[in-house]
């Protein structure tokens, strides 16, 4: 058994010392943890940040600043996931991964710290959100690779098991360690990542080795770079946009910006292909689609993140607008109960993952990741027969089946991409599969807050129009806050605001009777109002998401018998 030097020399793969390989298990699924939760913590504590802020994210251009600090993390981190990757391959892996855990640890730094209030201070704060994408993207695009380089073959599916549960669970645990932390204070949503990155930066500077290859004599694909960047950034934000309303339209998929982004995004990634096909060292290694086992475990990696990248944000706003307040939970606190309520998928996940890991290294992914993406479609199925009121334990139930699904599939896919390319080719790979898991998630939001808000379109406004008439309300003021942009109620739900308090104009609520006016703002008026049309979006969402997890499980079985290149 042999290892690569940082030159390239072959020397015994034991000279490292088996205490390596653990050093290098422990800093990376650190990172991976942090970098993680952090994509998530907002989702829960975007209330406290606003108030702490002062900032009114009911505002006209409050749902563009939510829509930054949800999403711009995301989207920067998918963009360059890529570039990182290959670029890594070139400097080496553990140069960049240590870089982005120093970016990572000074971006929450400077979030802790944000001086200004008011939209300056909101605006610094998504700037810094973006540094933290960038970041990320060192530490998401080289952990894996460099756990590649450090474990055998025969040991990295318990490996990359134990470092998808920091990748998966910490998406899920940040949705309860926000709301906790945001109920004590909102700037503590930051500090926390600080210790950890400084431990971690300094770890890593001081532990990690370079054991795989650098090709020095390689060079950077600007040109591949930049159409891939610059273009999936424009189409993921044209995307993004192209749910908020637009002049008198309830959504934007009219505005001209929306379009002509939606456009010039496509242009360049088709220019991308033609590129990467052309230059003589591409960023993107289109040739390891060769391989029977990359290829199939990157596309069922890819639809399954569409299936479930939204899953999160979907259940959120099925709590949050509906289940939590007909359970008596106030508006407020249904932020953190969201969180807490969805424990079970973490706790399946974390069960699954290192023992389907583990039992890869045996048996190959195939069995694994293929039966977890079939119990996904069991629960995405098994979601669309529950009604808008449901009982909490067949919703548990549901939740950890799921859980296990997305335990069974991650690290034995992950595995067997990495395990099937060559020595040289990891750190582009690990880019290619993070890029590739990031941008199906961010579509997967954008598809179904998509489908949410025109259910909203098409089906409230005559629900709440009559609902509002049936409490008291005069027909014409009715009529008013039914034609509204569905968002305002939407967002609102979202960041724990009564939205009837932005659907019905403050100045007419003063002029209700006391009864009709604590009928509206009570806490099933509007859960029982928005039910009928949010879970008729839901049941597609949740269809749509069994039918891609049915083809990933299709395209994972695919993937043939284990396989690790160069055995």
């Amino acid at each position: 058994m042999y290892k690569f030097s940082a030159k390239g020399n072959p020397g015994k793969e034991k000279s490292m010392g088996d205490a390596y390989k653990w050093i290098a298990l422990s800093n990376t699924t650190l990172g991976v943890l942090m970098a993680s939760l952090n994509a998530n913590i907002i989702l829960i504590s975007l209330p406290a940040i606003f108030r702490g802020m002062h900032i009114n994210p009911m505002a006209p251009e409050g749902a563009s600043y939510m829509l930054w600090m949800l999403m711009g993390y995301t989207v920067v981190t998918a963009t360059l996931l890529v570039s990182f990757g290959r670029i890594s391959d070139i400097f080496g892996r553990v140069r960049l991964y240590n870089l982005g855990f120093a970016i990572f640890t000074a971006a929450s730094i400077l979030l802790f710290l944000t001086p200004a209030t008011g939209a300056a201070g909101i605006k610094q704060m998504i700037i810094f959100r973006l540094l933290q994408g960038v970041g990320s993207g060192f530490l998401f695009s080289n952990s894996t690779a460099i756990l590649t380089d450090a474990f055998p073959s025969s040991e990295r599916g318990m490996a990359m098991g134990l470092n998808q549960i920091a990748g998966i669970g910490g998406s899920l645990l940040g949705l309860i360690l926000g709301g906790f932390l945001a109920d004590i204070h909102w700037r503590l949503i930051f500090l926390v990542s600080v210790p950890v990155g400084l431990f971690g930066t300094v770890w890593a500077y001081l532990k990690l080795k370079e054991t795989g290859v650098i090709q020095e004599k390689q060079k950077i694909d600007w040109l591949g770079n930049s159409t891939f960047a610059i273009g999936l950034t424009v189409l993921l934000l044209a995307l993004t946009y192209g749910i908020m309303p637009y002049g008198a339209s309830k959504m934007g998929w009219g505005n001209p910006m929306v379009v002509l982004g939606i456009i010039i995004g496509s242009i360049l990634l088709v220019a991308f292909v033609f590129i990467e096909f052309k230059v003589k060292m591409p960023m993107f290694q289109l040739s390891l689609f060769r391989i029977r086992a990359f290829a199939f475990g990157n596309i069922s990696l890819f639809l399954s993140s569409i299936a479930r990248g939204g899953l999160q944000f979907m259940l959120i706003i099925w709590l949050q607008g509906i289940w939590l307040p007909l359970h008596g939970y106030s508006f407020e606190s249904t932020p953190l109960w969201a969180g807490i309520y969805m424990l079970p998928m973490m706790i399946g996940f974390f069960l699954m993952g290192p023992v389907c890991g583990w039992l890869s290294d045996r048996y190959g992914a195939r069995i694994f990741a293929t039966g977890g993406m079939i119990l996904s479609v069991v629960g995405f199925v098994l979601l669309t027969l529950l009604p808008a009121n449901f009982g909490y334990g067949p919703f548990v139930i549901i939740l950890l089946i799921l859980g296990f699904g997305m335990g069974m599939f991650a690290a034995p896919n992950t595995t067997a991409i990495m395990n099937s390319v060559p020595t040289e080719s990891r750190g582009a790979s690990s880019g290619m599969r993070a890029t590739l898991q990031n941008t199906g998630m961010t579509l997967s939001m954008t598809l179904y807050f998509t489908i949410i808000i025109m259910g909203l379109v098409y089906k409230l406004p005559p629900i709440l129009y009559h609902g509002l008439v049936k409490a008291g309300i005069s027909p014409a003021v009715a009529q008013h806050s039914a034609d509204l942009p569905p968002t305002a109620a939407l967002f609102a739900a979202f960041l724990g605001y009564n939205p009837m308090t932005q659907i019905i104009d403050p100045k007419v609520l003063t002029t209700l009777p006391h009864a009709t006016k604590a009928l509206i703002l009570g806490k099933q008026f509007f859960p029982m109002t928005i039910a009928p049309a949010v879970m008729s979006s839901l049941r597609l969402a949740f269809y749509i998401s069994a039918v891609m997890s049915l083809i990933a499980a299709i395209a994972s079985y695919m993937r043939g018998k284990r396989y690790v290149h160069g055995e």
